[in-house]
């Protein structure tokens, strides 16, 4: 068997275009160029491939023979790559960057995040993104490691050097438990009576706040590094505890959940911040990313 050829560029554009049009004469107006060049760039391609691409006898136009049917996607996937390819290459000379990694706090409300990631695919199509997901601390250990080049994060009471910050809303966080819980079931509480039930609390992975707690009343608590753990817990009746609004507004509406009345127990809210490092500043990308968090407050 003789050894394929490989056809250019040229050669795919002009296949794809012959089927769009539905002739040879409509491609060679379209592309601007003779008849006799159409021709002989499919000529030429069915002899480097050894294939015949389109029927063209007994036929008022050039009909795809099942091999050319076959061959037109990739045909027009690998055209589709090099359009992709030349609209990252004017980014990238334009200053954009190639990927945007983000990490975001787990209490960040879910609807915010992929209001800001629709839009981000939206206005930067060619532009990867790598997204993680952690809790308090471990946010800024990702930027300042540089797994991450910008952090959505909570509170942080530590100093981090060369950490930039700006502030982007927060989240209101509840005291929530199942409506058989103890708690749940009593109404309102005396100064003092979440502190003898189990409190279901989140857990830092982190060494930047490693051992301090947040938002912790009760004497015996259960640490979890898993938020989505924690609610589904809250739901059994297992423990009570702090969660974010937006995530348990539903449950507390349909009665899977009851907001707590704690005199102990402060409205709370977490703040959220954008953190990023003074020797790597957000590019064009990544301050739009930004700038979106921040307008949806």
């Amino acid at each position: 068997m003789s050894q394929i050829g490989t056809p250019s560029l040229d050669q795919l554009q002009v296949l794809v275009c012959v089927v769009e049009t539905g002739s040879f004469a409509a491609a060679a107006r379209r592309l601007n160029r003779a008849t006799s060049a159409i021709s002989y760039a499919i000529d030429t391609m069915e002899f480097q491939l050894g294939l015949t691409l389109f029927e063209r006898i007994g036929t008022k136009k050039p009909e795809l023979t099942e091999a050319g049917r076959a061959l037109l996607s990739f045909a027009r996937s690998i055209l589709h790559g090099m359009d992709k390819l030349k609209a990252r290459a004017v980014s990238l000379r334009e200053g954009q960057e190639a990927e945007v990694s983000i990490a975001v706090d787990v209490m960040l409300p879910t609807a915010r995040l992929i209001d800001a990631l629709q839009a981000f695919q939206a206005a930067f199509p060619t532009v990867l993104l790598r997204l993680h997901v952690e809790a308090l601390g471990a946010i800024s250990q990702l930027v300042l490691d540089g797994t991450a080049r910008v952090g959505i994060s909570g509170p942080l009471n530590v100093s981090a050097e060369g950490m930039e910050r700006s502030q982007i809303g927060y989240v209101r966080l509840v005291p929530v438990a199942a409506p058989f819980h103890p708690l749940a079931r009593a109404g309102r509480h005396a100064p003092g009576d979440a502190r003898e039930h189990i409190q279901l609390v989140l857990t830092d992975r982190s060494p930047l706040t490693k051992g301090r707690d947040f938002g912790v009343i009760a004497t015996k608590t259960w640490r979890l590094a898993d938020l989505g753990a924690k609610h589904a817990l809250l739901l059994a009746g297992v423990g009570w505890g702090s969660m974010p609004d937006p995530m348990v507004r539903g449950d507390l509406e349909a009665g899977r959940l009851v907001e707590l009345d704690l005199p102990d127990w402060k409205d709370a809210v977490y703040p959220l911040q954008a953190v990023w490092l003074s020797q790597t500043p957000p590019g064009p990308a990544t301050q739009w990313l930004i700038d979106r968090f921040t307008g949806q407050v």
